[in-house]
C-alpha cells in the first residue's frame, strides 16, 4: 500500500472530501498514532469538569470503511449511541455492555446526526446532498437539498435549536478539487421549523464543519476546519446571525495532528472539540482548560450521553470511544425551555 506521505495533496483532498475528513491545511499522518492516552490539565478550572485520572475507553473499532466514523448521537430512551460508518454506508448502534449492531444500511453516505424536538433523527446525507429527517413510521422527509434552485454541496453536520429550526453546514466546494457543484461557495444554513424557508447564514468560511449553540442559544459556534478554528456569531431574535459579530473563538492548530470537526457544548457553556493532539475542553471565553489525548490523529465528532448526560462519546477515523465527565452536556433533543434567554 502506498504510504500516506507519498500521496499528493490533491489526492488527499479528494479522499478527504469523500470520507468527510476535516481538511486543516496539512496532510494528516497515518491513522495509527500510538500516543499514550491521558488527560492534560491546562488550567485549574479543569478539575470541576473532569479528573485527569479518568480512563479513556475504546468502545468499538474497525468502522469507517475507509471513510470515517462520524456523527454520534445518544438515544436516551433506548440507552444507546448511533454513529455513522461513512465508507460502509451504515449507521451503527452501540449499546453499553452489549456492543455494536447495524442500525441502518444504505444511509446515502450519512455523516453528522442530531435529534429534533420530537426526537426524530436528523441526518446529513453526503451522497444524495441533502438533510433528511427519519419519521416515526420509518419514512424520510427532506429538510433541505437546494438553495435558490441550486443543489447544495455536501451537508456535513447539523444542530436543532429549541424553537425547532435546523442549522447545518454545507462544505466541500474546494478550489483544489475538480468538482461540479452548483453553488460556488461553502455555506451555513438555517431551515425554519415548518421547513418552508431556508436562509443562508454565512458563505464566508473556508470549510464550515461542526456547529453548536451556547446554552442560552445567543451564540452559534461554527468550526472552520481549513483555518483550524472555531468561530463565533451572535444569534439575532429571528434566528439569523449578526454577521458583524463574527470572531475567532479558539485556535486549535498545533504541532500534533488534529483539528476541529464536530463538537458539542455542555450545560456550563464549555466547548468540547477536536484539536491538535486530542479533544480540547474550552471555556465560554475561549480559554483552553484541558485536553483529552485519546491516541488518534483526528477527532471527527462528539456527543454527550448516559442517563445523566455526563459521558462524553467521541468518534475518530475508525473508533468510538468515551470518557466520564463531572458536568452534564446539553441533551439532544434539547429541552425547549432550558435554553431560552
Amino acid at each position: 500500500m502506498q504510504n500516506i506521505h507519498d500521496v499528493s495533496r490533491r489526492r488527499m483532498l479528494e479522499m478527504a472530501a469523500l470520507s468527510g475528513l476535516a481538511v486543516t491545511g496539512a496532510i494528516p499522518r497515518a491513522h495509527a498514532q500510538n500516543t499514550a492516552k491521558r488527560i492534560d490539565k491546562l488550567a485549574p478550572e479543569l478539575d470541576a469538569i473532569i479528573s485527569t485520572s479518568e480512563p479513556i475507553l475504546e468502545l468499538a473499532t474497525g468502522f469507517g470503511g475507509g471513510g470515517n466514523t462520524e456523527g454520534p448521537v445518544w438515544w436516551k430512551e433506548g440507552g444507546f449511541v448511533l454513529f455513522s460508518s461513512i465508507g460502509e454506508n451504515k449507521v451503527i448502534k452501540y449499546t453499553p455492555g452489549q456492543g455494536t449492531s447495524v442500525y441502518r444500511e444504505k444511509t446515502n453516505g450519512a455523516n453528522g446526526h442530531t435529534r429534533d424536538m420530537q426526537g426524530r433523527l436528523v441526518s446529513c446525507e453526503g451522497l444524495t446532498r441533502r438533510v433528511t429527517r427519519e419519521e416515526k413510521d420509518g419514512s424520510f422527509t427532506v429538510i433541505a437539498n437546494s438553495y435558490q434552485g441550486k443543489r447544495i454541496n455536501k451537508p456535513n453536520d447539523v444542530v436543532v435549536k429549541s424553537d425547532g429550526s435546523i442549522y447545518f453546514t454545507d462544505p466541500w466546494n474546494i478550489p483544489d478539487l475538480p468538482q461540479s457543484y452548483d453553488l460556488d461557495f461553502n455555506g451555513v444554513y438555517r431551515v425554519s421549523p415548518d421547513l418552508g424557508t431556508i436562509n443562508l447564514l454565512t458563505a464566508d468560511l473556508f470549510l464550515p464543519n461542526g456547529l453548536a449553540f451556547s446554552p442560552d442559544e445567543k451564540v452559534l459556534y461554527i468550526g472552520d476546519s481549513r483555518r483550524t478554528q472555531i468561530r463565533a456569531f451572535d444569534v439575532m431574535d429571528n434566528g439569523l446571525l449578526a454577521r458583524q459579530t463574527e470572531r475567532v473563538f479558539v485556535e486549535l492548530k498545533g504541532a500534533e495532528p488534529g483539528g476541529p470537526d464536530g463538537f458539542k457544548v455542555d450545560t456550563a457553556g464549555n466547548v468540547y472539540t477536536g484539536g491538535s493532539g486530542g479533544i480540547y475542553i474550552v471555556d465560554p471565553k475561549g480559554k483552553k482548560l484541558g485536553r483529552i489525548v485519546h491516541g488518534q490523529p483526528q477527532t471527527t465528532n462528539i456527543c454527550f450521553g448516559g442517563d445523566d448526560w455526563k459521558t462524553l462519546y467521541f468518534t475518530t477515523h475508525s473508533t468510538l470511544g468515551s470518557v466520564k465527565l463531572k458536568i452534564a452536556g446539553i441533551p439532544s433533543p434539547v429541552p425547549a425551555l432550558a435554553r431560552k434567554a
